[in-house]
């Protein structure tokens, strides 16, 4: 009996008629979806723009307020090597995913609390790119510490 089911399955006709499409509109449909990929990945991976950097406060301490709204604004940060920085987070984004930062170069987290501005000091540090991200790590950010003569010669070239 199983058989003759089986057998019946495989002779019948399919449910469903396909219509073979033209090859430019294959092609077309195809092109999308890639371009459409290499779109998403840009959007999540690439790098956006150059740095913000942080302004000068009393006694040589940086400082950078980030609003925090389905991400951070700004995401990448340029701040002077050797000088303590301060970045204030100022959350108004509800969900939970953006409701804590983490800098697991420097080991530390902060809580944000919703509609309010949290601010959280880091010592003088070296050089380098220091990346920071909510707790789900699916909203990032980078901290570009640059020397003070990188900067200085920037500035030169520009003039």
């Amino acid at each position: 009996m199983t058989d003759l089911l089986a057998a019946d399955l495989i002779n019948a006709a399919p449910l469903w008629r396909t219509i073979d499409q033209p090859m430019a509109l294959k092609a077309l449909v195809a092109s999308l979806g890639v371009a459409l990929i290499a779109w998403e990945l840009w959007w999540f991976l690439g790098r956006h723009g150059g740095g913000v950097a942080a302004r000068e406060g009393q006694w040589g301490l940086q400082e950078i307020t980030i609003t925090v709204d389905g991400g951070y604004a700004p995401s990448r940060i340029q701040v002077m090597a050797g000088r303590p920085l301060r970045l204030s987070f100022h959350r108004i984004d509800p969900s939970g995913c953006v409701a804590q930062v983490i800098f697991p170069d420097f080991h530390k987290s902060l809580d944000l609390p919703l509609d309010a501005t949290t601010s959280l000091e880091l010592p003088p540090t070296e050089a380098g790119v220091y990346p920071f991200h909510c707790g789900m790590n699916m909203v990032r950010g980078v901290l570009e510490v640059v020397d003070e003569s990188v900067n200085t010669q920037n500035a030169n070239r520009a003039s």
